[in-house]
């Protein structure tokens, strides 16, 4: 599972989130949630009307995303969980446990440190995800 805000860094600026995906691409599967869906919809026009991204940018971003959209395999949530203090982290905590992800790939603190999640996941920086042998 890739978080939102690596894919949006992987494809609007590049760097160590590129290489996630290439590597995700390459050795792993990518899964997705409506939910999920729907921010990583919102989130290039929002970024692009604040002027945090060039149109450039906003082009290659909703490009990346149509094409990591295409090969993800959707699953629909049904436990919900709640250990976050942000409840979007917990959306993606719901994707990852439905998905039976072995790795949430995230740039985000809050889900770094988390120890005592209700499932088994592997929480990792884009660097350390590259990094694995």
């Amino acid at each position: 599972m890739i978080d939102t805000g690596v894919l949006v860094s992987a494809f609007a600026f590049g760097g160590t989130p590129s290489e996630v995906i290439r590597k995700a691409f390459s050795e792993a599967g990518i899964c997705a949630s409506p939910e999920l869906l729907k921010e990583c919809r919102d989130v290039p026009t929002l970024l692009h009307t604040e002027g945090e991204i060039t149109d450039r940018q906003f082009t290659a971003l909703i490009s990346g995303i149509a094409a990591v959209v295409a090969v993800a395999r959707m699953v629909h949530p049904k436990k919900r969980i709640k250990v976050c203090r942000d409840p979007v982290d917990d959306m993606v905590l719901e994707c990852c446990h439905a998905s039976v992800a072995d790795y949430l790939i995230t740039g985000d603190r809050d889900p770094i440190s988390f120890q005592n999640l209700p499932f088994s996941l592997r929480i990792l920086t884009p660097r350390g995800y590259v990094d694995l042998s």
